[in-house]
This record gives structure tokens, sequence and C-alpha cells, in this order.
């Protein structure tokens, strides 16, 4: 069963002058990506609720974050010519929007929301099976590249279910 690849974005906040500070990205054949993103100079939106959630400080970005451009450059190379996913579409499509504008980089991918790729049984059953997923891994930390994985496995967890539970009921009939 394939699973879709999936990005998730960290951000300096959950507002609209907010903007990436890390991306992680499972690709649907299990490749991993995961980069910290320096500041550009007039991103200077910080929320300190943000950095609760994540642990990422803005000091930590600064000093050792990728260069924008060197992200998009890389994030283009990982994802050339594919669909990813988000369960954030709503901010992480505008987040990358914005890395990729101030980078001056045109962005060779594609991100959609996952919505467009779950059944109504997985969407149904979503939030109990994630929380299995993020226990059965024993992650402490909340971190782009372990939550893409958790939405990943998540996908592949409800997908699962939801052919069985298909089955049963084209068994009953």
């Amino acid at each position: 069963m394939q699973v879709p690849s999936i990005i998730d974005i960290e951000a300096s906040g959950f507002g609209a002058h907010s903007y990436p500070v890390e991306i992680g990205v499972i690709r649907e054949d299990g490749g991993k990506f995961c980069q910290l993103v320096k500041p550009y100079p007039d991103w200077t939106h910080w929320e300190q609720e943000a950095e609760s959630l994540h642990g990422l400080s803005r000091e930590h970005l600064l000093a050792h974050g990728n260069d924008g451009t060197a992200v998009c450059l890389a994030l283009n190379d990982f994802l050339k010519g594919t669909t990813v996913y988000s369960d954030g579409w709503v901010v992480d499509h505008p987040w990358l929007i914005k890395l990729f504008s101030a980078a001056g980089v045109p962005m060779q991918f594609e991100i959609r929301a996952l919505e467009y790729v779950l059944s109504e049984y997985q969407m149904d059953h979503w939030q109990h099976v994630k929380q299995r997923v993020t226990q059965s891994l024993t992650i402490a930390r909340h971190r782009a590249s372990v939550d893409a994985e958790i939405i990943q496995q998540t996908f592949f967890h409800t997908r699962q279910a939801a052919l069985n539970n298909q089955k049963t009921v084209v068994n009953q009939r």
C-alpha cells in the first residue's frame, strides 16, 4: 500500500506575520528531509508560545539555521516534480510561499491538503489512530520531521483499517 509524501513546518508563531523555522518531509519512498531555516533580517515576528511548542529559539536558528535559498534549493532537489501533502495546508502553504518568495527561488513541487487523499473512514478515525501512533513511536519532541513521520504512519494505519473495514462489509453481504 502506497503512502503519500508528507511535509510539516514549524514556525515562529501562529499569525500572518509568522514564518517557517523548520521544514520536515518524509517522502513516499521513506526518504527524509529536515532543515532549520535561518530567519531573514526582516523576519522579526516571534511568539514564545510557538517556541515553547517546538523548542527552537530564535537565537538557535540565527546560529544554526540554514540560509533560506539553500533550504529552497534542497527542497526542490528532494521533491522536484512531486506532490507533497500537509495536514496543516492552510498555514504550511503560505509559509512555503513566504520562504520561496524571500529566497527568489521557484517552487518545483506541489503542496496539497492531506484531505485530498483521505477517505471519510480515515478522517473519522484520524485523531484516535494518530494518538496511538504517537505513543508507539515514543517520541518526546514536537518537531517537523517527527510530525511528518507521525502523519505518514497515521495515514498508513487508517488506510489499512479502512481497507480491512471494506473487506468486512463486502464479506457480510
